[in-house]
């Protein structure tokens, strides 16, 4: 890495950490709340605007049901939290559900589950990002001009955020979080405070009629409807699952911690999701959606006036009517929020990753923590799949929120299911009673969370696969595959592997081969360095490209006195690396019991465009020999000038290698070895 971009990586990064400084990058629980809890906040943006948009197709006489799916929402929210809390408190490794199905269901259920939650994950960025473009929309036009590059810039700056270690973003985060916190309590407690006191509250779009594709509907139509608005309102309860697979960024106690922060969750995302619904219904705000079969128009005019603010903007511009820079403080929290909701999926992702590729389900490198401590590759990779979705889909939020949710309630069922199974078999060898009672209990509210969930899945399955979801149908078995493919392989190496009594015999004999193409300093200190092996044998290995170049070579090392003999091999076709194949392939077949070590002078080069224009032919021998059985190659380094630029300089830590800080390199001795007297 140059002087340049090492800069650059610390600039944007910050100093690497040491692998002691992990405990200091725990969270708090007042750190813990914003950070994991952004993404189901911000579902008060757009859960309740889902619900209407939905009933809307209806028309206006079914916004009369608004307040029963919203219950019914809240119910299922306030069943996920208390079955979650079990589960933290039983898992506190960071595998969440993918650790409790794993263990108590079996590995195909925990991959099935990993793969809910990775595909979840990404949804989670794509659609919170495009979601807070589009209101920021609203305000800024160059945005809306740009939507989709305004949202990859948004994706890339949470990134670096993260990429620079987890207390750091966690404090980023923070600020904004409360605030947006603060301003919906504020609205709602101002808001049923005028209403308490008389006032008449009227959103802007309370006169407005809804027209929808399909109104007047009744009988079981209009219970298909009513299941189709509960799950799109259920987008309330993304992102409660982050915390179960976030426990390890908590400080000890680690469970409790994450439980407590997890009911904190529940009772303020609850609290905004249900004030904000039922302002909404009380203003009479409205809001529809032309792809979604609803419009809204003007009864006096007959105009399609659709394209109106969104339904939490109607009801802080209706609760603060009489304070205007109020208003302009919650729409700014509001489209903050939705920025940083992605957050959740990027402490949430990366940690799940790393579990995963602990299990061999996917590669190592992402099990390693990057410069800052942070699971670096597992953050890149969820940002490039959140970037390309983001292009895919144009930034659009109608259509990838129909592929939203499914994920995470595949997650929520399989994860009860193994919580139940967990309690029948810790009830099975334990004999304390309040052991017993305590264990009793949180088995009911799991098996209570699998009833919700599951029925809650069946519901968005039904309602949602003909309208985006069966792309997630898709996604997640291709996942699965994937990853029972990874762990296939490393399975497979793994047996491969391990160690059997001949892999310690000792070969009958080494055969040692120096390629040479012409008699100069890495050619001799090649042959110094392979006679110091001190091999069975030893012979020097050119081949004939150029005829009179090989008389000319043969007559030089004549001349020199070399103590090792040259052989030339012939190459009609002017071939290099099949020649020397062909030969090492010879010896081995005469000594099958031989090992032979090619040495292969090599230079070491300062500058990228060096390296093109030498160590061509040793790069492709090495790549074929490689692959010839009981063949060793050792590449005897020489270093050109140019390299003593970067003798000196300390070396960066690798990427996801454990972290230490880099030290000032120590230079080769110079030795270049003696092959001869003449020498």
């Amino acid at each position: 890495m140059s002087k340049a971009s090492d800069l650059a990586k610390r600039v944007l990064l910050g100093r690497a950490l040491r692998s002691a400084q992990q405990r200091e990058q725990l969270l708090p629980k007042r750190i813990a709340l914003p950070v994991f809890a952004s993404d189901a906040l911000s579902s008060v943006a757009y859960a309740p605007q889902e619900i209407l948009i939905t009933l809307g197709i209806a028309g206006v006489a079914a916004y009369h049901y608004t307040p029963w799916v919203a219950a019914a929402v809240v119910i299922v929210l306030l069943t996920v939290v208390a079955s979650y809390r079990q589960n933290v408190r039983a898992y506190t490794s960071g595998g969440g559900d993918f650790e409790v199905a794993t263990e108590n269901l079996g590995g195909n259920w925990g991959v099935v589950v990993a793969s809910a939650l990775l595909v979840d994950y990404v949804l989670t960025v794509a659609v919170s990002i495009s979601s807070a473009v589009d209101n920021l929309g609203s305000f800024v036009g160059l945005v809306r001009e740009h939507q989709v590059g305004s949202a990859i810039v948004l994706v890339l700056l949470i990134t670096v955020l993260n990429l620079r270690g987890l207390k750091e973003s966690g404090i980023a985060f923070a600020i904004p979080t409360y605030l947006f916190m603060f301003a919906i309590f504020s609205m709602l407690i101002w808001g049923f405070g005028r209403l308490a006191m008389g006032a008449e509250l009227k959103a802007e779009t309370a006169h407005l009629e809804v027209h929808g594709a399909e109104m007047g509907l009744g009988g079981f139509a209009l219970i298909f409807l009513l299941m189709r608005a509960f799950a799109s309102g259920s987008a309330a309860l993304t992102g409660v699952e982050a915390i179960s697979n976030g426990v390890p960024a908590f400080r000890k106690p680690k469970g409790r911690n994450a439980a407590t922060t997890l009911l904190a969750l529940g009772v303020i995302a609850v609290t905004m999701f249900s004030g904000v619904t039922a302002l909404a219904y009380v203003t009479g705000a409205k809001f529809a959606d032309p792809s979604h079969d609803s419009t809204l128009v003007d009864p006096a005019t007959g105009k399609d006036v659709s394209e109106q603010d969104p339904v939490i903007a109607q009801v802080a511009h209706t609760v603060f009517s009489n304070f205007t820079p109020m208003f302009g403080f919650i729409t700014l929290m509001t489209a903050l929020i939705l920025v940083l909701a992605a957050n959740t999926a990027y402490n949430g992702f990366p940690v799940l990753g790393s579990v995963l590729a602990q299990n061999r389900y996917l590669p190592r490198q992402l099990h390693t923590r990057g410069d800052r401590l942070a699971y670096s590759n597992g953050i890149i990779i969820l940002a490039t799949a959140a970037g390309l979705l983001i292009y895919a889909y144009g930034a659009d939020v109608s259509r990838l929120i129909q592929l939203y949710i499914v994920g995470v309630f595949v997650s929520f069922t399989v994860s009860q299911t193994g919580m139940v199974r967990h309690w029948n078999r810790l009830l099975r060898t334990v004999t304390d009673p309040a052991a017993r009672r305590e264990m009793r209990r949180s088995r009911a509210i799991n098996a209570f969370g699998l009833v919700m969930t599951g029925t809650v899945l069946i519901v968005v399955l039904v309602t949602k696969f003909t309208h985006g979801a069966y792309i997630v149908c898709i996604a997640m078995p291709v996942l699965f595959l994937l990853m029972k493919a990874i762990r296939k392989h490393y399975d497979r190496v793994a047996e491969e592997l391990v160690p059997s009594g001949e892999d310690v015999a000792l070969p009958a004999r080494n055969h040692g081969i120096v390629l040479v193409s012409q008699i100069h300093k890495p050619t001799l200190r090649a042959l110094a360095y392979a006679r110091a092996t001190r091999p069975s044998t030893l012979e020097a290995v050119s081949v004939a490209v150029d005829a009179k170049a090989s008389r000319r070579l043969q007559e030089e090392w004549d001349a020199l006195d070399v103590p090792v003999p040259l052989k030339i091999l012939d190459s009609p076709f002017r071939e290099i690396t099949r020649p020397v194949l062909n030969y090492v392939k010879s010896v081995r077949r005469k000594s099958p019991r031989d090992v032979v070590t090619v040495f292969i002078p090599e230079y070491v080069v300062g500058h990228w465009w060096e390296q093109l224009l030498h160590n061509q032919s040793a790069l492709r021998l090495k790549g074929r020999l490689l692959f010839v059985p009981g063949v060793m190659v050792t590449s005897v380094a020489w270093q050109l000038h140019s390299s003593d630029r970067l003798k000196s300089r300390p070396e960066p830590p690798a990427p996801g290698a454990s972290r230490r800080p880099p030290r000032q390199q120590e230079g080769a001795r110079p030795d270049d070895g003696i092959v001869s007297e003449r020498e």
